[in-house]
């Protein structure tokens, strides 16, 4: 079973949310985005991803011990007042840290100034966009997923799917022609959150002897058809099917289908529910 980035102390999972509720819309930043909605983040192609490079050793103690929290200093960042200010990511998601005068307190929020204008999101969205690119194809990739498509295909796209999902079925539908082709592999992040039925057939599906070939042939079958749900759900596929829901969460995503790929430029795009047909190229690539 592929592992999960853990989830941060109970302290700083708070703090996490009260932050992103306030200063971000989206994973990770609410720019740039286009007129469907999609959010475009920096990054380089899958072949190439690093990990984030930034020189830990040198940060004060105060700042250093919120690795123990599952924080990972990622960068540092101009902040007026007389701060020293640092970007974190915890969960696939951007923090902003600030080290008071004495250096020995942090303090983890958005910073306001006197109109009200959140002074946070620009710098902290400048230091953490790649690494938070990175880190989060990173958790994509090691989710536990089944493949359309073939293993030599040029281009990833990956995709939290509901078994019960009508538009992930439509995407299921509208992709064939560049799966079918060999240009395309969707990776499909089964989660079980649509209906009654919805875990046992996600169950159903990977727990098949070919978990590829289930997939197809539950897709193929069409609407109120395809596979059985399991009626008992074995506790270690149960928690595979926890993990990507966590996942799904954690990236804010809060339907199926989820899209997640990188374009032509390099960069990770989100996009959210079955795109138009007009927008396929964009996620797919030329037919």
């Amino acid at each position: 079973m592929s592992r999960i980035h853990p989830g941060t102390h109970r302290f700083v999972r708070g703090l996490v949310a009260s932050i992103l509720c306030a200063a971000y819309a989206a994973p990770g930043f609410t720019e740039p985005t286009d007129a469907s909605g999609k959010i475009t983040v920096k990054e380089v192609p899958s072949a190439a991803v690093k990990k984030p490079s930034f020189n830990t050793d040198h940060l004060p103690a105060v700042v250093k011990s919120l690795e123990q929290h599952d924080v990972q200093i990622v960068g540092e960042f101009k902040a007026p007042g007389g701060l020293q200010a640092y970007a974190g990511i915890t969960q696939q998601q951007p923090l902003a840290i600030y080290l008071t005068p004495d250096g020995k307190h942090v303090i983890i929020g958005t910073m306001m100034d006197e109109e009200g204008t959140d002074i946070t999101q620009a710098g902290l969205a400048q230091a953490t966009i790649g690494p938070w690119t990175t880190l989060t194809w990173e958790a994509l990739s090691e989710s536990q997923w089944v493949a359309d498509g073939k293993d030599t295909a040029p281009h990833i796209v990956y995709m939290f799917t509901d078994p019960n999902c009508p538009f992930c079925h439509k995407f299921w539908e509208q992709a064939r022609p560049w799966v079918d082709s060999g240009k395309v592999q969707i990776r499909h992040i089964l989660v079980g959150v649509l209906t009654e039925t919805s875990p046992g057939k996600a169950a159903a599906v990977l727990m098949a002897d070919d978990p590829s070939l289930a997939l197809h042939e539950h897709e193929s079958a069409g609407k109120d058809k395809g596979i059985a749900p399991l009626e008992k759900i074995p506790s270690e596929t149960e928690a595979v099917l926890n993990a990507n829901a966590q996942l799904m969460q954690q990236l804010e995503i809060q339907g199926t289908p989820g899209i997640l790929y990188l374009d032509q430029e390099g960069k990770l795009q989100i996009q959210r529910g079955a795109p138009l047909d007009e927008h396929l190229e964009q996620i797919l690539g030329p037919r």
